[in-house]
């Protein structure tokens, strides 16, 4: 009974950043504008109450919305 955590808009942006991805890539690759991209992970971060990308990270993978 998993609820899924992010959108998918998120997700994608996750895994380009796992990817090792800058905000640049990302932006380019998703064709959206690079503050559209720190949106969507800042969203990320307050949802899982962490700080910094590496925490959301970490988060992710635990609860199973990521894998490497």
């Amino acid at each position: 009974m998993s609820k899924t955590i992010l959108t998918s808009r998120e997700k994608e942006v996750f895994d380009l950043l796992i990817s090792n991805k800058t905000t640049t890539d990302i932006a380019e690759v998703l064709n959206i504008s690079e503050k559209t991209v720190r949106n969507h992970i800042s969203n990320v971060m307050q949802k899982l109450g962490v700080k910094g990308r590496a925490g959301a990270v970490v988060e992710l993978l635990k609860l199973g919305e990521l894998s490497l």
